[in-house]
C-alpha cells in the first residue's frame, strides 16, 4: 500500500505542478509575468500527479500531437513533456505509478504512440520506451563559406517578435512532417517555444527564407552566446541555432549561408541536427564543420502495437513473426506477422522475441534487428529472420524529430 495517490490534475493545480516540475529539473521558479506568457501551454488534460496529504509530489505531463512514421502516415501520439518527482519522494515508486497511470490512460483513449526526450537514459526503458532517433551537435568555425550552387536563390529576412509569433506556427505546418519521427506542433507547444525565447531575456531572433517563387519555405531561430574569457578577451560570440526547418535542401542551405555570414561571430553551433544533414560538403572547406556530439533524441513507445505496426510501410523482404512482451500494457502481448504487405496478429510460431522497448527502437528504422540481437535485445529463434527483419524495417530517410518538448 502506498502513502500517495495518483490522479489527473485540475485547473487549479496547473501552477503548483509546473513549479514542482521546475524544481525537480533544477530550474528556477517562473515569475507571474512568465507564467502569464506560458501558462496556457500547461493545460490540465493529459497530466497526472501524485499527491501526498493533498500536496503534489510528482507529475507526468503530455500533450496530443501526431507523428510521421515510415511510409508517410501520421499517427495520433502523445508527447510526454515533463516527468518529475519532489526530491524527498524519489526512489519510492512515484515515477512507476505515474508512468503506468499515463500509459493506461493513453491506451484507453486510443493513442497509438507516445514519445519523450529523456533527461536520464536509465529511466524509460522499463516503461517500454526505446531510443528511436538521434541528433548531432554541429559546429562551424569562421570563416566558412557555402559552395556555389548549394542554394537556389531567394532572400532571407529577420522577423520581429510579433511577426515570429504570428508566422512560425503556420510556416512549420506548411513545411510538414517529411521525415519519420517528426511531430506536429499544436497550439500548446508554441508559447514556451516562442514567448520565452523571443523575450528580451531569451534573446532569440528568427530568420525566414523566401524562395524564388515568393513563398516562405524555411526558418531558423538563433541567439548569440558570449565566449570571451580573461585569457581570450577578443574571442567572438558563438551563434547558437535552436531550430532550423525547411521544405527543401536548397532553402535550408540558404539559411546556413545567412547564419554563417553574420558578422563578428566566431562559431555557429546547432544541437540535434539530422545525422545525415550534408553540412560539411556544402562548404568550400568541409573541415570548417565538425560533429562534436551525437545524442539520443526521441524516445518512442508503442501504445497500440497492432495499430502502429499496421500503419507503417515495410521493405521487400520475406515475412517475419515477432513475439512481443509488454509488461505494462499486456493487451499488446502476442505474435505479429510483419511483411511487405503489412502487419497483423498471428498464431504462427515466432521467429524473433523482443520486449516493447526494443520494438520501439526498430519501429522508425534507426536500428537494425541484427544490431539489437547482438546487444541481447532480440532473441532469434530463427537466426535467418534477423536479415529479413533488417530489410523489412529499413527506411530510405533516416528518422529525425527536430522538435524539443
Amino acid at each position: 500500500m502506498t502513502d500517495f495517490v495518483v490522479r489527473p490534475i485540475t485547473d487549479d493545480e496547473r501552477r503548483p505542478t509546473f513549479d514542482l516540475l521546475g524544481q525537480a529539473l533544477h530550474s528556477p521558479l517562473v515569475s507571474d509575468e512568465t507564467w502569464a506568457q506560458i501558462g496556457d501551454s500547461w493545460a490540465a488534460p493529459g497530466k497526472f500527479a501524485a499527491f501526498a496529504d493533498d500536496r503534489p509530489i510528482g507529475i507526468t505531463s503530455g500533450f496530443a500531437t501526431t507523428i510521421a512514421v515510415p511510409g508517410g502516415a501520421l499517427l495520433p501520439a502523445t508527447a510526454v513533456d515533463g516527468v518529475g518527482v519532489r526530491a524527498d519522494w524519489t526512489r519510492r515508486g512515484v515515477v512507476t505509478a505515474l508512468m503506468s497511470a499515463q500509459l493506461n490512460d493513453l491506451a484507453e483513449r486510443g493513442t497509438t504512440l507516445a514519445c519523450l526526450h529523456a533527461s536520464e537514459a536509465v529511466i524509460y526503458g522499463r516503461f517500454g520506451y526505446g531510443i528511436a532517433t538521434f541528433g548531432a551537435t554541429v559546429r562551424v568555425d569562421h570563416p566558412a563559406r557555402l559552395r556555389e550552387g548549394a542554394e537556389a536563390g531567394g532572400a532571407v529576412r529577420l522577423l520581429d517578435t510579433d511577426e515570429a509569433r504570428a508566422q512560425l506556427p503556420a510556416l512549420y505546418q506548411q513545411i510538414g512532417l517529411h521525415r519519420p519521427g517528426m511531430i506536429a506542433r499544436p497550439d500548446v507547444w508554441w508559447p514556451v517555444a516562442l514567448n520565452r525565447r523571443l523575450s528580451r531575456e531569451g534573446g532569440y531572433r528568427v530568420a525566414v527564407h523566401t524562395g524564388p517563387n515568393g513563398e516562405d519555405d524555411a526558418f531558423a531561430m538563433f541567439t548569440s552566446v558570449d565566449q570571451s574569457t580573461v585569457a581570450e578577451p577578443e574571442r567572438g560570440p558563438l551563434l547558437e541555432v535552436r531550430d532550423l526547418h525547411g521544405t527543401n535542401p536548397e532553402a535550408i542551405a540558404a539559411l546556413w549561408r545567412f547564419l554563417l555570414s553574420i558578422d563578428l561571430i566566431a562559431t555557429v553551433s546547432s544541437r540535434f541536427r539530422p545525422l545525415d544533414e550534408p553540412l560539411s560538403v556544402l562548404l568550400t572547406d568541409p573541415r570548417r564543420a565538425r560533429t562534436t556530439e551525437v545524442e539520443d533524441d526521441l524516445w518512442l513507445r508503442l501504445v497500440d502495437v497492432a495499430g502502429a505496426l499496421a500503419a507503417r510501410t515495410y521493405g521487400q523482404g520475406e515475412p517475419v513473426v515477432f513475439e512481443v512482451d509488454d509488461r505494462l500494457l499486456p493487451a499488446n502481448r502476442g505474435r505479429y506477422r510483419v511483411g511487405p504487405d503489412g502487419a497483423e496478429r498471428t498464431d504462427a510460431d515466432a521467429d524473433l522475441l523482443l520486449d516493447a522497448d526494443s520494438l520501439a527502437m526498430l519501429y522508425l528504422g534507426e536500428w537494425r534487428a541484427s544490431t539489437l540481437a547482438q546487444a541481447g535485445r532480440i532473441t532469434a529463434v530463427d537466426p535467418a529472420a534477423l536479415g529479413r527483419a533488417d530489410t523489412l524495417f529499413a527506411t530510405d530517410t533516416r528518422p529525425w524529430c527536430g522538435t524539443y518538448f
